[in-house]
């Protein structure tokens, strides 16, 4: 008999019934309510996050560019590599899933240059973005997308996993020009030396974004969201760096290290007086910013012969930091007799010394017991200023130094800026080491009083040089120029102002006529035909080193001048940090230098020369391009520029000339003129050393040879004493032979 359920049990069942689906519709809109109203922003949050692709737009860093608006550092476009490992892993068929991880493994590898493996974990990783490699070239990115668009991977659909982000590469078009300067960026475009960090944060743009949608996979969906927000390039510089200027002191500079055997590299900066504008900084040797993890050759043969692999690593990172150190700002040294200069500018301006003052030197003088001697045995006798000075006597400045004073010295030292940084815009600036005014006795005003004892940077030196010719004004050293938004305005310039004054007028034209009679008189290797300088030259023993290593042989040479000496503008200041052989005094191996930088640099600022007849005579022309035209027209054009010439052949028009045209030689030089397909001309060259410049001169005639002069060849009957092609030599006609002239007898105290 069936089981017929009564009208209340009925009743009973259809209130349970409505009441479990009351509660299960409570419980059901609760969740909702937390899901939407609650936590509805977190969950919003976390679906976005899931679905949506955030990607930052590397903003261009700043443009670098010299006062002639020349390009020094430029960011070019880039692309980083990247695959998404989640869109491989989620794929169902695992031959497949396979087969791509290695198709991606073996052509990346190939690419980019990187092992199969490094390249083949990457595609296994729990990650929906994965960096394969970063600013690859144009070149290579356009070889990753052929890969991308191959037919024969078609079914792989590869496009879904892997793909390029467009990003920015730094570029310095120079190579190694200004490399100290400019310094470096790192793999993340953070400046790491010289200019591109001290101006980082300015240089550095701001970031740009893009938010896309993806899918499960992880791969963009079109047409389904997308914002993007442009990023904003850096601001740019212009510095007050001269680019030809630059590489004018860069290649005399390296000249020098190489024929003096230096072996703690040198620097050479060349400053405007007026204005503190840094025209030139050259620090040998340097490095090459696009590579700037590479030493040189013999830096890495050295790290090569270390025993260790912990001696190479450590050996390596003092390598490393010492080709990017700036030595004009970021290392000290004695200045030794250069520094003179003050102490006479101090003496001047107290009114206790004048040109009329007179010194007497017998070789030595004794201060607190302390014996202090001349560099000329028996001493100078009697001299005026300009004769002490020029002759760099130590007695004598030590008898200024003594009239200074202790007091008065040491305000000196700091009004001309030694006892505090310059604020040279580049980081890593030294400060000086000297003796302060309570701890300054009779023995440490002697030593300081002709520039030892006491160590100040090069660029130290040259801004209180400055204030010596300069009217007496302590300058800003400063290489920014202005500073260029992404549209080019001007958004601020560099500091120009003077400090303080430190010396009058009358004083600084004085320290003026000195120095040109230092210059004609006692630094004649920095003599400049058609112009009239201002030096002074030094030679400092570096005392530390010595006492640490026991070698007394470790000599800095320096020299500073300044032209036109009449209205002073341009100053270059040359250091040589421990020279080889016998020369090492800083009036003959750095003063030529400063010479030649000077010969160079004055004519291309548009400052007219004005030459006696002898300078004249010694005077270099450029040879003039005669090739392809007719042989009168071609005699016509070598007369033209004052040369001489010879006709090899017989024919009627030139096809072939030497020296070539733009190359310089001496007045009254010689052209040969080739008309045909007939053989070089040989001629020998002669022994030229020992020669004076009028004898070097006529016996290269003689010899059918044409010769330039390097260094001083105004001192009477100053000799040469080496020449760029060895005597003996097989030559052609009409070959530039070089040859050098230092005036061994300038001293520097």
């Amino acid at each position: 008999m069936a089981f017929k359920p009564g009208k209340q049990m009925i009743i009973r069942m259809v209130s349970v019934m409505l009441i479990l689906t009351l509660s299960l519709s409570l419980v059901s809109g609760y969740r909702l309510v937390n899901i939407m109203i609650i936590n509805g922003e977190k969950y919003q949050n976390d679906a976005s996050e899931q679905q949506l692709y955030d990607s930052l737009i590397t903003a261009p860093r700043g443009d670098i560019y010299d006062r002639n608006m020349q390009t020094l550092a430029r960011s070019t476009t880039a692309w980083t590599v990247y695959i998404t490992p989640n869109g491989i892993r989620k794929l169902k068929d695992e031959d497949k899933k396979e087969n791509v991880r290695k198709t991606i493994a073996e052509n990346l590898s190939e690419i980019l240059d990187m092992e199969y493996d490094t390249v083949y974990d990457y595609t296994g990783e729990n990650s929906y973005y994965v960096i394969v490699k970063k600013k690859i070239e144009k070149t290579v990115a356009d070889k990753v997308r052929e890969f991308l668009s191959d037919e024969k991977y078609e079914d792989l659909e590869l496009v879904k996993y892997i793909g390029l982000d467009e990003t920015t590469k730094r570029y310095y078009p120079n190579d190694s020009l200004a490399s100290v300067v400019l310094g470096f960026v790192g793999s993340d475009d953070q400046g790491l030396s010289g200019i591109e960090s001290y101006y980082d944060n300015e240089l550095t743009g701001i970031a740009g974004r893009v938010v896309a949608a993806k899918n499960a996979a992880g791969t963009d969906m079109a047409m389904t969201y997308e914002r993007v927000e442009s990023a904003i390039k850096g601001k740019s510089l212009v510095l007050t760096l001269d680019t030809y200027i630059q590489y004018t002191a860069e290649k005399y500079l390296e000249s020098a290290i190489e024929e003096f055997e230096i072996a703690e590299r040198g620097a050479a900066v060349v400053m405007n007086v007026k204005t503190g504008a840094i025209l030139a900084m050259a620090v040998k040797g340097d490095f090459n910013p696009n590579d700037p993890f590479t030493l040189s050759e013999a830096d890495q043969k050295a790290v090569d012969a270390a025993a260790t692999d912990e001696e190479k690593d450590k050996l390596r990172t003092e390598l490393l930091n010492r080709q990017w150190r700036n030595k004009a700002v970021s290392d000290t040294y004695e200045p030794g007799s250069v520094f003179k200069l003050i102490t006479a500018a101090a003496a001047i301006e107290e009114n206790l010394i004048n040109n009329n003052s007179t010194f007497f030197c017998n070789g030595s003088t004794t201060v607190a017991g302390q014996n202090y001697h001349c560099h000329k045995a028996g001493g100078h006798g009697t001299q005026n200023l300009q004769q002490a000075i020029s002759n760099s006597c130590n007695p004598a400045f030590i008898t200024i130094g003594q009239l200074v004073g202790v007091s008065s010295f040491s305000k000196y030292f700091k009004a001309f800026g030694f006892a505090e940084k310059t604020g040279i815009d580049l980081p890593g600036e030294a400060m000086s080491t000297y003796h302060s005014e309570s701890k300054m006795g009779p023995v440490e005003l002697a030593s300081s009083s002709f520039g030892q004892t006491f160590n100040i940077t090069p660029v130290q030196l040259l801004a209180a040089v400055a204030a010596c010719v300069n009217g007496g004004y302590l300058v800003q050293p400063h290489l920014l120029d202005k500073m260029l938004d992404e549209n080019g305005k001007v958004v601020s310039t560099g500091a120009t102002g003077y400090k303080r004054q430190v010396i009058s007028q009358e004083t600084s034209d004085t320290m003026c006529s000195l120095m040109q009679y230092v210059a004609e008189n006692g630094a004649k290797n920095s003599l400049v035909a058609g112009y009239n300088v201002g030096a002074k030259t030094g030679t400092s023993q570096k005392v530390s080193k010595i006492q640490a290593t026991g070698d007394t042989y470790l000599y800095i040479g320096s020299c500073i001048s300044v032209a036109p000496i009449e209205d002073p503008e341009i100053a270059v200041l040359v250091m040589l940090d421990e020279p080889k052989g016998d020369k090492y005094y800083g009036g003959v191996i750095s003063a030529p230098v400063n010479s030649k930088i000077m010969t160079d640099v004055l004519p291309y600022l548009g400052y007219e020369a004005s030459y006696t007849e002898d300078e004249y005579e010694k005077l270099t022309v450029g040879v003039p391009e005669v090739t392809d035209i007719t042989l009168e027209e071609a005699k016509k054009k070598v007369e033209a520029a004052k040369l001489e010439y010879e006709i090899v052949g017989d024919g009627d028009t030139v096809v072939r000339q030497l020296p070539a045209a733009g190359n310089k030689v001496l007045n009254g030089g010689l052209v040969i003129l080739y008309t045909d397909g007939t053989e070089s001309k040989n001629v020998t060259v002669p022994n030229m050393v020992g020669l004076t410049a009028t004898e070097a001169n006529t016996a290269a005639a003689k010899a059918g040879i044409n010769i330039e002069f390097s260094g001083n060849t105004s001192s009477a009957g100053l000799k040469a004493y080496k020449q760029s092609i060895e005597a003996g030599q097989s030559v052609e006609a009409g070959t530039i032979v070089t040859v050098y002239f230092i005036d061994d007898s300038a001293v520097d105290g």
